[in-house]
């Protein structure tokens, strides 16, 4: 079990991360979620169980963030896993998310050697996707069909 996992409270039609980071959390992990910052780049704090979290102050997309105290955008260096959401992956690792980068600066400041991981429905691994020279790769995607998952590993 990874000692630090950096991840998200997901929204709309995303597949469910709530019960996986509270499960994360009951085990021991060190759980971080991330503040949307006004620049656009995300900021980290940590999950301290159901209570901990709020929904935004402005109600931006639904989002639901931690209201423990930011840690720095270079919270996410410090993790063992880092699991990011995708509206798509290609059979690359790249990955597709709401257009505004966030995440691939946050992916940016991540080690080469930690796993990060994008969850996906079955139907959203696709052959290709359009990747500018700042979107970052992830190294595996999970995608959930019904009860089952899959996961696949991208080569670096």
């Amino acid at each position: 079990m990874a000692g630090t996992i950096a991840a998200y409270f997901s929204i709309g039609t995303e597949p469910d991360t709530r019960g996986l980071i509270y499960a994360l959390w009951k085990r021991g992990s060190y759980v971080l979620l991330p503040l949307l910052r006004g620049d656009g780049d995300l900021d980290w704090a940590s999950y301290e169980g159901p209570d901990s979290v709020r929904p935004r102050q402005d109600g931006l997309h639904g989002l639901a963030e931690p209201a423990e105290p930011p840690r720095g955008r270079d919270a996410i260096a410090r993790a063992a896993l880092v699991i990011v959401p995708a509206l798509a992956v290609d059979k690359r690792g790249m990955r597709l998310g709401n257009g505004r980068g966030c995440y691939d600066r946050a992916l940016a400041r991540v080690g080469a050697a930690v796993p990060t991981v994008a969850l996906v429905y079955e139907g959203e691994l696709v052959d290709e996707l359009p990747a500018a020279p700042h979107d970052r790769q992830v190294r595996l995607v999970a995608r959930s069909s019904g009860a089952t998952a899959q996961l696949t590993r991208f080569p670096s």
